[in-house]
């Protein structure tokens, strides 16, 4: 199994998830988060004062998906959040060990 831990941009996150809902991805968790990368934030203007905007607000979604899923849905997503500028997120793909569904005891990919 893997998971795809998912920096997007908050108007995005309809998309991401109907083109994950095509590929039979039903779950997810989404936070939202503030943060920077290669851009360091930019410059806003508000009521004739400019500031530094540092942190930008994105959203995180954590996805487990089985491994021959991982690089469709990497794909999916990809395309469904990228607008092509700086900030439109990053895709951290990394391998679960395990997975246990409270409620019924399941294991492994019947969790998911």
């Amino acid at each position: 199994m893997k998971k795809l831990e998912c920096i997007i941009r908050p108007h995005k996150l309809e998309e991401v998830r109907e083109a994950l809902d095509k590929l039979d991805v039903h779950g997810m968790t989404v936070t939202e988060v503030r943060g920077f990368g290669r851009q360091k934030g930019h410059t806003e203007h508000y009521r004739g004062v400019e500031y530094k905007a540092e942190f930008q607000p994105k959203l995180k979604l954590d996805i487990l998906v089985r491994d021959d899923q991982a690089a469709e849905c990497t794909k999916a997503i990809q395309d469904a959040a990228k607008t092509g500028k700086f900030g439109d997120g990053k895709i951290f793909v990394s391998d679960v060990a395990d997975v246990l569904r409270i409620r019924t005891g399941d294991h492994g990919e019947q969790a998911i």
